[in-house]
């Protein structure tokens, strides 16, 4: 079949293919993740994974044969509920855009077959979680709830102070304003949208120091900090309220970044003196990429990997939507016990008490469990392969995509596929539409559309325009089975044929602040052939 050849150019001989756990028509709202052959495959043991000589009995004595490895990559778990899905004829689509304002985030859920929108919340919980929430414990204050997902969370992190929040936009914006952030820079490898939104909120001014590299590079570690610009800025003298480093770095293509930048600028920032924080939201992943991808820790647990990367930070952002693997909550971790104080008084002010920030007990347990389960190596093995596959079959397909993929979506570079739709007429929209009208598969642009807005610095007033024009495909955590994705990848096909027709789009009513949530839009009239 062709996903199988797919796949085996993809991974190699040593990865294959997943197996089809479910109908097309449905997707799992609760799994159940099989302990015992996570355990016997962690350690080497299970029968059925290992290339290693096993003894076999005959009728006659025991004979020694090699054992050849299995390479097909299944989804670590199995499916407990599912939800049924809505199907769409094209000219339903065309006539749900249009009154959406071609806003695909203001588009019914029920209308969208496959939602690639965000990883955010999206995800499915395990059995575990769920036991989790029949658990909770919704006392106000001093919630058992809370001193599980406390301990979990200094388990993993080893920081002491932990604000439990909504969510990681929360945590942001405590943080920002317990930083003072006003007249200072905020400097990240590179700041996601409600980062940089609640940064400039507060007056700060964010500034974005990825190291620069050309999309199709097939580079292990594309989402590191440069090093140099970041000395260079610090030495100007202006003040910085702090360094962020987003863990994996979204904007730039969920792209993870090395321990070993990590390490160096932590060490750059405790020389002069400037805070440290992780955008930890994606930690796992990042984790996993370092463990398989950096030289030096393919021996160490995805955890340790884990440990020793906030060990290194003064604080951390983190929403429980991605790496948490929970629909809701997130937490601000903070060593200064100065800024401790601070953050804890505009909690209790903004989210809730200290020891439930905005969230039902049942969510704090979910998060607990999420932590623990998100750090399991066969779920990050199918997580990252199952992405990669995606990534593969949208190239064959003719789809320039960033490369290598990351661990939580893929970035069509909607630029290259579309050169004849300029920035300022966001070319990663366009593909957004076009996936969601061909086949209602809903994805989200990244580009000058999320990033734009006007520029500060420009003498006519134009427009900011991003570093890269993308459409992100993002794939929510548990959720779709393979069938699912092969589906995506024939509407890639049909997207990519008509490529040369589709049109860029103009913004007609938008806010100061993350327009691409609200925004009101319409197609420009023509296209690259002039079709009117």
């Amino acid at each position: 079949m062709m996903w199988q050849h797919r796949v085996q150019a993809a991974f190699g001989s040593d990865i294959g293919s997943f197996t089809r756990s479910m109908p097309p028509l449905c997707v799992p709202k609760a799994v159940h993740s099989n302990s015992s052959i996570t355990a016997e495959r962690r350690n080497g043991h299970h029968h059925e994974q290992n290339g290693s000589h096993k003894p076999i009995s005959t009728g006659t004595g025991t004979q020694q044969y090699t054992r050849t490895p299995v390479s097909t990559i299944i989804e670590p778990f199995r499916v407990k509920v599912v939800e049924p899905l809505h199907r769409t004829t094209y000219q339903e689509r065309q006539h749900l855009l249009e009154p959406a304002d071609f806003n695909l985030f203001k588009l019914r859920a029920e209308d969208v077959l496959i939602d690639f929108l965000t990883d955010s919340g999206t995800g499915a919980m395990s059995t575990g979680q769920w036991s989790g929430i029949m658990r909770g414990d919704e006392s106000y204050a001093g919630a058992q709830s809370w001193f599980r997902f406390q301990a979990a969370v200094r388990d993993l992190t080893g920081f002491e102070h932990v604000l439990p929040t909504h969510q990681g936009r929360g945590a942001e914006r405590i943080l920002f304003s317990g930083l003072d952030v006003a007249g200072k820079r905020i400097i990240a490898n590179t700041h996601f949208d409600t980062t940089r939104a609640n940064g400039e909120f507060l007056g700060g001014s964010c500034i974005d120091i990825p190291k620069r590299t050309l999309a199709t590079e097939d580079l292990p570690f594309k989402g590191n900090m440069d090093l140099e610009r970041l000395r260079q800025l610090l030495a100007e003298g202006e003040p910085v309220a702090c360094v962020i480093m987003t863990i994996t770095n979204n904007s730039g293509g969920g792209q993870p970044v090395s321990l070993q930048n990590i390490q160096e600028v932590s060490e750059i920032c405790k020389r002069n003196g400037v805070p440290f924080i992780l955008d930890a939201c994606r930690f796992a992943e990042n984790a996993y990429f370092i463990k398989t991808r950096e030289q030096g820790h393919s021996h160490r647990s995805v955890k340790s990997i884990a440990q020793e990367m906030f060990a290194l930070a003064d604080g951390a952002t983190f929403s429980a939507k991605k790496d948490g693997l929970a629909n809701i909550g997130g937490f601000l971790l903070v060593r200064d016990p100065d800024l401790v104080e601070s953050c804890r008084q505009n909690l209790i002010l903004t989210e809730g008490y200290i020891t439930y920030g905005g969230l039902a007990g049942r969510d704090l347990d979910a998060i607990a469990v999420g932590l623990e389960e998100v750090v399991d190596e066969s779920y990050l093995e199918y997580r990252i392969a199952s992405t990669r596959f995606l990534g593969q079959g949208l190239a064959d397909a003719g789809i320039p995509v960033l490369w290598p993929p990351g661990g939580h979506a893929i970035y069509i570079n909607a630029s290259a596929f579309l050169p004849h739709i300029p920035a300022e007429a966001f070319p990663g929209h366009a593909v957004a539409c076009a996936f969601y009208l061909e086949g209602g598969v809903r994805s989200c642009e990244i580009g000058s559309l999320m990033f734009g807005g006007k520029d500060p610095l420009a003498v006519d007033g134009g427009e900011r325009k991003a570093n890269l024009e993308l459409c992100r495909l993002a794939i929510p955590r548990r959720v779709y089975t393979q069938s699912h994705i092969e589906y995506v990848l024939e509407i890639a096909q049909i997207v990519a044929a008509q490529k040369d027709t589709l049109r860029g789009f103009k913004i007609v009513q938008q806010p100061r602040f993350l327009r691409h949530f609200s925004a009101s839009l319409a197609p420009t009239h023509s296209s690259a052939n002039g079709a009117h």
